[in-house]
C-alpha cells in the first residue's frame, strides 16, 4: 500500500505528511481495504477549479474525492499489486478557516477531511439520511482513534 502526500510549497511547514498517510492507513485498516492513494493539499483557486470542472460547482469546497474506479472489466492488475483508490484534494485555506470557525485544531480538521475523502475513495457517500448517518458514525469512529492514538 502506497500512500503519497503532495503538499504544496506555502502549507509545507503547517501539514505533518506521515499523519495524514496515518488517517488514509487508519480508514483502510478500519474498512479491511487496501490500495494506493494521493492526498493533495492544496490552495482555494486550484480546488474551485477542480470543483467547477468535476461538479459544476462554483468557489472552493474543503475537500474533494475522486475515485480511481474506472469501470474498465477487461483492466486487470498485476498479480501482487494493490488497486489505484483514488486521489484526495484538500484547499488548505478553507480547511484553516472551516477549523478556526468550529474551534477546531487545523490538524483535527485534517484528520477529518482526509478520513472522509478516503471513506469516498471507498464507496461512502451522505446523499441519503441513512448513507450520512453511516458515514459520519465512521468518520467519528476512526477520528477518535487517531485522537486516542495521540
Amino acid at each position: 500500500m502506497t500512500i503519497e502526500t503532495q503538499i504544496r510549497e506555502p502549507y509545507q511547514t503547517q501539514v505533518v505528511a506521515d499523519r495524514i498517510r496515518q488517517a488514509v492507513a487508519a480508514v483502510l485498516q478500519q474498512q479491511g481495504a487496501q490500495g494506493d492513494v494521493t492526498v493533495l493539499i492544496t490552495d482555494d483557486d486550484e480546488v474551485a477549479a477542480l470543483n467547477q470542472r468535476y461538479r459544476g460547482h462554483d468557489g472552493p469546497t474543503d475537500v474533494l474525492s475522486f475515485p480511481a474506479t474506472s469501470g474498465n472489466e477487461y483492466f486487470v492488475l498485476p498479480p501482487d499489486t494493490d488497486p489505484y483508490l483514488g486521489d484526495i484534494v484538500i484547499a488548505f485555506p478553507f480547511t484553516a478557516r472551516q477549523a478556526a470557525a468550529h474551534d477546531n485544531s487545523l490538524a483535527a480538521e485534517l484528520d477529518l477531511l482526509v478520513v472522509h475523502g478516503t471513506l469516498h475513495l471507498l464507496g461512502y457517500d451522505h446523499d441519503t439520511a441513512t448513507g450520512k448517518a453511516e458515514m459520519w458514525a465512521l468518520q467519528d469512529q476512526i477520528v477518535g482513534s487517531l485522537h486516542d492514538e495521540g
